[in-house]
C-alpha cells in the first residue's frame, strides 16, 4: 500500500501530532511499511485457527475465598500513630 504525505498530513491532524516537514518523508516510510505487513497478514489462512484472547491458556490466578481468623485488635493498632476507643484516629478532612 503507497501511502502520500497528504495522507500523513490527514491523519497527523487527527491524531492531534505535529510532525515536522523533515520527518514527513521518513513517517510515511514507516507507515507505509506498516500497512504493507498488515495487508501481507490478511493473506495468512485462518479458517482452522480458534480465536483467543491469550497467546497462552490462563488459570485463574485468585486464591480460594475461605474464611480465616482477623488480625487481633491490640496488634493492627500496635503501629497505628494515633488510635482511640479501639479505633484508627485520623486527622478530620471535612470541615463542620
Amino acid at each position: 500500500m503507497k501511502v502520500s504525505e497528504q495522507d500523513i498530513k490527514t491523519v497527523a491532524s487527527l491524531s492531534r501530532l505535529k510532525i515536522r516537514p523533515e520527518e514527513t518523508a521518513e513517517v510515511t516510510e514507516q507507515l507505509d511499511k506498516f500497512l504493507t505487513y498488515v495487508e501481507n497478514l490478511k493473506t495468512i489462512d485462518t479458517t482452522d485457527i480458534e480465536p483467543t484472547t491469550y497467546a497462552l491458556p490462563m488459570q485463574n490466578v485468585f486464591r480460594a475465598d475461605e474464611v480465616k481468623p482477623s488480625l487481633e485488635r491490640e496488634l493492627a493498632l500496635s503501629n497505628a500513630p494515633l488510635a482511640e476507643d479501639g479505633y484508627f484516629k485520623v486527622p478530620r478532612v471535612l470541615e463542620a
